[in-house]
């Protein structure tokens, strides 16, 4: 488990700041939302497909005794639980994830705008 040695929330342009000595990663409010760990999220192992979040923030992040962190994001969602290995994962493996977010909502029928609703003609 690696923690990180900085962690900055930057409200203004959405994303959080993590640093591992010197490789750093900056990560959407929208990539961590659609990728909660919580159970919302995860479905109790049938993933439920997150879509309109492309404005998302995130409000608020506090530590969780010393292997999480708790983030709020300004549409409610603030009941999973980033441990420091599921942060570093999501990191280190950003591009593929997001690449697999994205085929997902393709498939899906679905938008990242929640004011775009995506109707598929057979």
């Amino acid at each position: 488990m690696r923690i990180p040695s900085r962690i900055k929330l930057h409200k203004s342009i959405k994303t959080l700041e993590l640093c591992y000595g010197a490789d750093c990663y900056s990560l959407s409010a929208e990539f961590l939302r659609v990728h909660s760990p919580s159970a919302e999220v995860r479905g109790h192992g049938n993933p439920v497909l997150q879509y309109g979040k492309q404005q998302v923030a995130l409000e608020n992040l506090e530590p969780v005794g010393q292997y999480a962190l708790k983030l709020s994001f300004d549409d409610g969602h603030d009941t999973g639980l980033y441990s420091w290995d599921y942060l570093e994962h999501l990191a280190t493996h950003q591009a593929e994830l997001w690449a697999e977010y994205l085929n997902a909502l393709h498939q899906a029928g679905k938008s990242r705008d929640p004011q775009v609703s995506v109707v598929q003609l057979s």
